[in-house]
């Protein structure tokens, strides 16, 4: 079975599923969209299109839907679409809340038709190269990581301004970065959640988040992102007993540190430094410390259709499972929790 993929929303998102999608042998069978300007650039791309999800729902070329509607638009969507027996993908968040998922499911389940979402951070390389070094050991046990992602563009934009329409970062990249801490330690459980959610420029919707997830293995996960934060500080920093990892940037630059011989044979004396006498935090001296290049990891984000493609003819299981869409929203409403009670919430 060949993915005909029909486009609900042609907006930035949309056209980026028109543009990179046949990459993976996916055939864009039609899009929609309600704005006018948006229909005319459908047409000169060479695309069939309409002016609602009903017409589109009605092609018998479509198969497959991705929903890239506003957050809210999800359920209502995703429903109209099962009804016409087609296989549905979501974009982030699947769904505003567990209950409107556990619904969408439901539906899908009772059409016969696949459902997943578009967690396609899942192939982001630095999460992935983090990833790769905590699961080959190089860091020995991981005691904790950070995950951080900071602008200093500060305003968001259009109908993401509104909490009714699904707007604020949580919803638009908390999603993402809890998606990866879960998908990093796969069968782990989370013992806590604990967060801080701010609107430091926005009255209406979150633009600063913290969240800190205690794992099971004694990892201590810290999810930080902020839309002003002027100086950004390393997109990933994870330690453990045997090195320790920094991803500076979605470009990857960063290196994987090691102890060196050199420190191994330091005696233990004081040292005076600038901050006072001290033993621990003296500057370490050179060879103290190695620097390695970070591990190679080959990745693209069109492999998610890949995989969807795999699924539908029964080749592979689903790399997004619903399951663990549900798991993130479930975070997502334990972070609201912990924000507003100022408390750490029990998870699992």
């Amino acid at each position: 079975m060949k993915i005909r993929l029909g486009i609900i929303g042609f907006g930035g998102m949309g056209k980026w599923h028109a543009e990179n999608a046949p990459r993976a042998g996916v055939e864009i069978a039609a899009v929609c969209d309600i704005k006018e300007e948006r229909l005319k650039e459908a047409d000169r791309m060479g695309f069939r299109y309409y002016k609602s999800a009903e017409e589109l729902l009605d092609d018998p070329e479509v198969n497959t839907v991705i929903l890239t509607v506003p957050n809210y638009l999800h359920k209502e969507m995703c429903l109209k679409a099962a009804a016409a027996g087609k296989n549905v993908i979501t974009e982030k968040p699947a769904a505003m809340n567990v209950a409107e998922l556990d619904e969408m499911e439901k539906a899908c389940k009772e059409a016969n038709v696949f459902f997943t979402s578009h967690q396609n951070r899942r192939w982001d390389r630095d999460m992935l190269i983090v990833k790769k070094a905590n699961d080959e050991g190089l860091l020995g046990k991981v005691f904790t990581i950070e995950s951080k992602l900071h602008s200093g563009n500060g305003y968001m934009h259009e109908w993401h301004l509104y909490k009714k329409y699904g707007g604020g970062m949580i919803y638009d990249w908390g999603v993402h970065l809890i998606d990866q801490a879960l998908f990093m330690f796969p069968g782990v459980k989370v013992k806590t959640v604990f967060a801080d959610i701010k609107n430091v420029l926005h009255e209406e919707v979150d633009d600063y988040f913290k969240i800190i997830l205690k794992m099971d293995n004694g990892v201590t996960f810290h999810i930080e992102l902020s839309t002003y934060i002027l100086d950004y500080q390393p997109r990933w920093l994870a330690a453990g007993d045997k090195g320790t990892i920094v991803v500076k940037s979605f470009g990857c630059d960063g290196a994987l540190y090691k102890t060196g011989d050199m420190l191994k044979k330091l005696p233990p004396q004081i040292t005076e430094t600038v901050a006072g006498p001290t033993r621990q935090f003296a500057p370490v001296p050179p060879g103290g410390i190695v620097e390695n290049e970070l591990p190679k990891v080959e990745t693209d984000w069109v492999d998610f259709y890949k995989n969807v493609h795999a699924v539908l003819n029964g080749e592979e299981e689903s790399k997004i499972k619903i399951s663990e869409v549900r798991r993130v929203l479930k975070v997502m409403e334990a972070a609201w929790e912990s924000s507003r009670t100022n408390k750490s919430v029990d998870f699992e």
